[in-house]
């Protein structure tokens, strides 16, 4: 690296990417004030060099040969998205100890340790604010804020696509169809928003806050991951009568001498703080044994917001090589395990259809008391015929004491089999 300049590669111009390079290109001189090196933007590797794109760079700039340009940097921007090729440039760049900053948080999620490592081995620092809640700073203040603190346990809203659409359905009664329709015409929602509705996107973050939160190393096939295709507009309409709001939340919490990481659609009382958070936006709640409870909140998705994030990193890392300082480094020390969503204790609200007889909610009632599951409110919130069942039927919703997730299930499992239980209708957990 020379005294006078960084070379920076960027990998990736789609909507971030674009802004990225936007930044880059446009406000070099001020960024330059900042880092106390010109950043050089040397190249951007494409897929196509033809494409269309959000902001066009000096054509030269384009490139599909993204390992000649990864070899020719100080810095390697990642924006790519995906395992492959995404997981082998990276480790190409930090195993020649060029410093990396990426968005991806799926790869993070899956092969954070493996990155750190090779960072580490090499002297090269691995940035990633990115990759979680869009332009809201929570990773490097769980990294470094809170580094001598206790973490004890974070909750947050962290996929905005699903926030939008269940924050619909509340506001507007709008049905699930309806919601992910007009998140998707608003470019919320992938054609395919599998990652986003079943919860998948939020669980690979949830496993890189609780990597950082608990100084151990986790993936998210350690996340029980639950997502929303189940939500119905009539569960949401029940939370509203009983003065609750559902979200998806993603929850990492100490739980003994593990960490239990979870994403599961959650009543939270209309009076806490992450029920005000609408749209698409994000929210992080981080409650810590000394500073207590503290909340993050911004957008958490676009390409101008996200891009911010990325140029936060290459500033930093930049400014730490240019004065000749050390990255910093994965702290992975307590090694803490994933615990088994059995252990969890909670609240929560339980939705039957049931046949509209005699003695149908003493049987329920008896079920719940043979389980150790103690029953905090029982009500019937409709009662109508319906063509494919015989007779009368009644939608009876019961919220639950504290319980754990294992007595719930067996419960739940009880109460299907009886006959005058036609479906259970939900299962929800109730934060608060």
């Amino acid at each position: 690296m020379t005294e006078s300049t960084i070379k920076v590669a960027l990998l990736g111009a789609g909507t971030v990417g674009s802004q990225v390079a936007k930044a880059l290109t446009e406000d070099s001189e001020e960024l330059s004030r900042r880092i106390g090196a010109v950043p050089e933007l040397i190249g951007i590797a494409v897929r196509s060099l033809d494409a269309e794109r959000d902001y066009q760079a000096d054509p030269g700039l384009y490139t599909t040969d993204a390992e000649t340009l990864i070899d020719g940097a100080d810095v390697v921007i990642e924006l790519t998205g995906g395992m492959e090729p995404a997981r082998t440039r990276i480790l190409r760049a930090l195993e020649q100890g060029k410093h990396v900053v990426s968005g991806n948080k799926a790869l993070l999620a899956a092969h954070g340790a493996e990155l750190h490592r090779a960072a580490a081995e090499n002297g090269a620092q691995l940035s990633y604010e990115a990759a979680v809640a869009g332009a809201i700073p929570i990773l490097r203040p769980l990294r470094d804020s809170l580094a001598g603190d206790r973490v004890t346990r974070v909750l947050g809203i962290m996929n905005g696509t699903t926030n939008f659409m269940l924050d619909a359905m509340d506001s507007t009664g709008a049905q699930f169809d309806d919601a992910l329709t007009e998140a998707q015409n608003l470019g919320y929602a992938e054609a395919d928003p599998t990652a986003d509705v079943d919860g998948l996107d939020a669980a690979a973050k949830a496993a890189i806050v609780a990597s950082l939160a608990f100084h151990s190393e986790f993936t998210i096939d350690d996340v029980h991951c639950q997502g929303i295709r189940d939500i119905t507009a009539d569960d949401v309409a029940a939370a509203a009568e009983d003065g609750y709001v559902i979200k998806l939340l993603s929850v990492c919490e100490l739980d003994g001498d593990g960490v239990n990481i979870r994403v599961n659609p959650t009543l939270i009382p209309r009076s806490h703080p992450l029920a005000s958070v609408r749209d698409a936006y994000n929210a992080v709640f981080v409650e810590s044994r000394d500073a207590g409870e503290l909340m993050f909140y911004g957008p958490g998705a676009g390409g101008a917001p996200t891009a911010s994030a990325v140029l936060g990193d290459f500033v930093s890392l930049a400014r730490r090589s240019v004065l000749g300082g050390p990255g910093v480094p994965d702290s992975s020390y307590a090694g803490l395990k994933a615990t088994s969503l059995s252990n969890v204790v909670s609240r929560y609200t339980v939705g039957l259809r049931v046949r509209d007889k005699l003695g149908v909610l003493a049987a329920i009632a008896n079920v719940f008391a043979e389980h150790g599951v103690s029953i905090q409110t029982m009500h019937q919130t409709k009662h109508r015929e319906k063509e494919d069942v015989e007779g009368d039927h009644a939608t009876i919703r019961i919220v639950t004491h504290k319980t754990s997730d294992e007595s719930l299930r067996s419960t739940i499992d009880e109460l299907s089999s009886l006959s005058t239980v036609y479906d259970v209708t939900s299962v929800i957990q109730v934060e608060g």
